[in-house]
Parts: structure tokens; sequence; C-alpha cells
């Protein structure tokens, strides 16, 4: 087993952590677990550190358990939070603990056959037949008012400066998680807990409830929440979310999140969101200060996050994407985009619809230029551009005496003119 602690540590992924808990690990193979709330069919990047937490676990040589959470997904978590979120019913939690699995099977070892395999539950299942009257008089009565009380999720919620206040659904969520904890230290050997710097509160309820009902020693761990150096909310961009589900992001989009980083927040994602080793890292952060034009470190860091999230081929797809808006590309590079990659990629570009008719008739580029659509201001200006051999159907020069048919439809529907290097019109077809 290697130094996870320590692991955690130099890659600026450690926040607080409980006393002897680096000892035991180095000690001990142990299992360990981080909670995943199923609010969606989809987690986002701000789960990533989370889900590389666990990978790091396992790395280390121990078992890593991701839960999801089932039933505390009914309940919902106050921690960092200024109201209640929307409760969920069976059916929408269902589909969305499917999708959260999916998420995380692509980072994880959940081969059984693996000497420390990963592992998922829901805590609904343990949770389900648990009557109120047991849950009370078994769990309720070892964690006082006094000591839930003291925790900075719920003062915050209780103290002068919200309007909201706090119910007791909420209020009840830290036992809850405590009694998960206590449930896998029992069923699954599980010792640590880990999770952002805001669920301290909750994981120590856990530890304390392990101390007091089963007289048992348990650790807890958590690590940063991760902030932009502008200020701005890490993992949003104007369009929202960025999701590990490629419906819901696509992995052009993905991969352009984390290519547009300063460098100042590339050279802290690097450690965090790859698995390249400290002396890697510390090599390109230098290559990268020399020659920072280059963008090393970004480029690098997209091509690891999107590789791992989505898989070698969708990374080379989206820097093909990338490079069209940037780069020498041709027809058949455009051809091979997905609609939705495509649409990404031209996200914004001004765009005029012309009918199937004149495409199957063949449109001249007066009509495509200026006559049908208004990309350029008159015929006049059309032909001058034309004559400077300055427009491009599809990335490709053309003449005037050039017509648009079905072989330039990219996706059956779209056709990408350009004026120039940088203006660019989408000729949409219906």
């Amino acid at each position: 087993m290697t130094n996870f602690v320590e692991e955690l540590r130099w890659r600026g992924l450690l926040h607080d952590i409980m006393p002897d808990t680096e000892e035991y690990l180095l000690k001990n193979k142990t299992a360990g677990y981080i909670g995943f709330d199923p609010t969606a069919d989809s987690l986002h990047i701000g789960s990533l550190v989370q889900i590389f937490i666990l990978k790091h676990f396992q790395n280390a040589g121990h078992n890593p358990i991701a839960l999801i959470g089932g039933a505390t997904g009914m309940v919902g978590d106050p921690s960092g939070k200024s109201a209640e979120r929307n409760l969920l019913d069976e059916a929408t939690l269902a589909k969305n603990v499917a999708g959260v699995k999916e998420n995380l099977e692509r980072f994880l070892n959940f081969d059984a056959t693996a000497e420390n395999k990963a592992e998922l539950v829901n805590n609904y299942d343990w949770m389900k037949d648990i009557s109120l009257i047991d849950f009370v008089r078994d769990t309720g009565k070892h964690i006082t008012v006094n000591y839930m009380m003291a925790k900075d999720s719920v003062k915050k919620r209780l103290s002068s400066e919200s309007s909201v206040g706090m119910s007791f659904t909420e209020f009840t969520y830290q036992l809850f998680q405590g009694y998960d904890f206590y449930h896998l230290y029992q069923e699954k050997n599980c010792r640590l807990q880990m999770g952002g710097s805001d669920q301290w509160g909750n994981i120590t309820t856990g530890t304390e409830l392990i101390r007091r009902k089963a007289q048992g020693k348990a650790y807890a761990i958590t690590v940063p929440l991760v902030t932009k150096a502008d200020g701005t909310k890490f993992g949003k961009t104007e369009g929202g979310n960025v999701w590990l589900n490629t419906d819901r992001t696509s992995p052009y989009k993905y991969y352009q999140y984390w290519l547009n980083s300063s460098d100042e927040d590339a050279e802290n994602f690097i450690k965090k969101f790859t698995f390249l080793d400290k002396e890697t890292i510390e090599n390109l952060i230098a290559e990268h200060k020399e020659n920072p034009h280059l963008r090393l470190l970004q480029k690098t860091l997209g091509e690891e996050v999107t590789t791992l999230t989505h898989g070698k081929e969708a990374f080379e797809n989206a820097l093909k994407a990338s490079n069209i808006l940037f780069g020498k590309s041709t027809a058949s590079d455009l051809k091979s985009l997905d609609e939705q990659t495509f649409l990404d990629v031209f996200d914004g570009v001004p765009q005029a619809t012309v009918s199937a008719t004149d495409i199957e008739e063949g449109l001249d580029m007066i009509g495509a230029l200026a006559a049908k659509t208004n990309f350029l201001g008159s015929n006049g200006d059309a032909r001058r551009a034309l004559k400077e051999n300055a427009i491009s159907v599809n990335k490709e020069k053309i003449k005037e005496d050039y017509s648009i048919t079905k072989e330039d439809l990219i996706a059956n529907k779209y056709v990408l003119l350009q004026r120039g290097k940088k203006t660019y019109y989408l000729l949409v077809v219906e």
C-alpha cells in the first residue's frame, strides 16, 4: 500500500483529517466511502474531486465504497445550502441512481475479482426497512440535540442571517448520514468516510455514533472545495453545469471547459484532476512557465480529463473539433462531426434558413451569400468577395460559379460559409 494521505497532501486535496488517520491507513488495508447525491441522472464536474479521491484510495491499495444517497436524497442535505431542496420521488430517484452508477463505473474498478474492488451501495437498501420508532430508539438516543446544534451547517441555517430556518427533515440529515457510516462500519468493516470540507460536521457525527453505539474507532478526511482563481464558480459556464454525461455536455464542450482554464487554475487543476505523478506535473509546470503561450498545461489537462471521462476516441474527436475553428481543417473533418458537436463548435455563429428545394436544385453563391441569407450586405459585396477568392464552403475555397448541393450538407442539414479566416455563417436547410 502507498501513502494515500501524502498523495492527497501534495495534490492540494487535504483539508481536515482526524488524528491518527494517516498512521492507521499506512498499517491497515481498509474500506472507505464517499456519498453522492442522486439529484440528477448524471454527476457534474463538481463531483469529480470526490471520484478522484476514491480512485486515489483504490490506487493506494484500499477498497473504495461509493454510496449513493437513495434515502438521504429523499431528505436533503442542509450543508452549504441556504434553502431546502426539492425532495425526489422513487421513480426519479431510481433513474438518477442508475445514471450516477454509470458515471462512477468509468473511473473506478468494480471488477468482483479485483483484490481491492470498488463497491457501490445505496443507503435506501438499509434505510427503507427501519421504522421511525426503531430509528429514534436505537440511533437517536446516542446523539444529543446539543451535539447536533453545535454543527456549523445547522448553526448557519438557524442564525439570524437565515430567513428560512431549518425543517425537522433537514435537521435529521446528519443522523441519517451518521447512521450510514455506522452501518458500513458494521457490515463492510468501513473505517473511513471522506467528503468535501462542508461535510466535516456530518462525517464526525458518524464517527461519534460509531464510538457511542459500537464502541468503535473510525476516521475522517475532508478535501477542499474547488474554487477558481477569478472567484467564479468551478464547474459552471454561461450555459450552466458541466456534466459527465454526453447528452448533457458534449465531449467537445467538456474539453473546452478545461482548455479554457487560466494559467493559475490549470496549475491547480492538473494536480487535482489527473493521475500524472508529481515529477511529471512539476516538469509540465516549469515547461509551461517558460512558454506560456503554448498553453501546455491546459492542453495536457484537457487531454487527461477528457480521456479519463469519455475515452480516447472522444478526446480525439474533441481535439479535431477544436482545430476546425483555429487550425487547418477540411470538409471531411467537418462532415465527420456528429450534429451536436458541430452545433457546439459553431454555437453563436449567425445563421439563415434556406429551403431543401434550393439545395436540390443547386444554390448559387450569390444567393447563398446575399440574396437569400444576408451574410454579406449585397449581391455586389458577394461578387467582390468571390473575385477576391475570400469565400469558403465547408472550409474549402470556391469560385464564383460554384453551386451548393446535397453533397455539401453536414449532418444532412448544415452548410458552413466563411469569409476570410474568421467570419463564419451557417446555412440551415429545412
